[in-house]
């Protein structure tokens, strides 16, 4: 489903479902001296949507800058691998050409068998890891001579570690768990908290603008809790970051 008719209809029903209930509150419901509550619910619903407010934004932040965090390290990791194969092209041609091949079948096996494991948190081979390791040996066992060939050798070297380094964040940024559920249940009872129960004690104004402000606030309370879910893995969902700067890789090592 398209994300924002999927976050549509997430708004729409909380909006629904929280006008509902203010309607049956305000009709049915205890009303004798609900406009005295005001200043003692105001400032009760100030302390508490604060909080739930604090929570939301920290999270929300830690998520957009983890998305952030896993784009930079894919680009780092393919670009890496590109300057080590190009570094690699002043080596022997035996380990030039086994350096090359390597690189190639690493980035094919990143862009289409690691990245849907990524997206659907399923369990990621060891093929990976493996084909790096080799691409390690096989710039180690090169034999060089010079002043340059021993610089180029050092120089894919180093490279090889940055795509080390990169991918080893970038599986960790996957496997990270997104947000725990000790997390998910103060979310969840603070936003029932703040956008349901509060509101509704809350007296003197009209039924039809009490329905539509817990109807409003409800439906960007849920807004807010759909972009958390939706940035949980940062290789799923609405903001999900692509292969492809493994797919440039490719084209530039054809």
């Amino acid at each position: 489903m398209n994300i924002f008719v999927a976050g549509g209809l997430w708004v729409a029903g909380a909006a629904l479902v929280g006008g509902v209930i203010a309607y049956l509150v305000r009709r049915f419901g205890w009303d004798e001296g609900r406009p005295d509550n005001n200043d003692a619910a105001g400032q009760v619903f100030t302390i508490v949507g604060g909080l739930h407010a604090v929570l939301v934004a920290f999270i929300l932040i830690s998520l957009f800058d983890s998305v952030g965090s896993a784009s930079q390290d894919a680009q780092t990791e393919a670009d890496s691998l590109v300057a080590a194969t190009w570094a690699a092209d002043a080596l022997p041609a035996e380990t030039k050409d086994r350096v090359h091949q390597l690189a190639v079948a690493y980035a094919r096996t990143v862009e289409q068998q690691e990245w849907p494991r990524l997206a659907d948190g399923g369990e990621i081979a060891a093929t990976g890891w493996t084909q790096l390791d080799q691409m390690r040996q096989a710039v180690a066992a090169a034999d060089v001579d010079g002043d340059w060939a021993i610089d180029r050798k050092t120089e894919a070297s180093n490279q090889l570690w940055s795509v080390y380094q990169a991918r080893t964040q970038r599986l960790n940024n996957a496997g990270g768990g997104g947000v725990g559920a000790v997390v998910w249940f103060a979310l969840i009872l603070g936003s029932l908290i703040t956008a349901i129960l509060l509101p509704n004690l809350f007296g003197g104004t009209r039924l039809a603008a009490h329905v539509i402000i817990v109807s409003t606030l409800a439906g960007t309370i849920t807004l807010l809790l759909f972009a958390i879910y939706q940035l949980q893995n940062p290789f799923s969902g609405g903001a999900k970051v692509s292969a492809e700067a493994f797919t440039n890789a490719l084209d530039r090592l054809a």
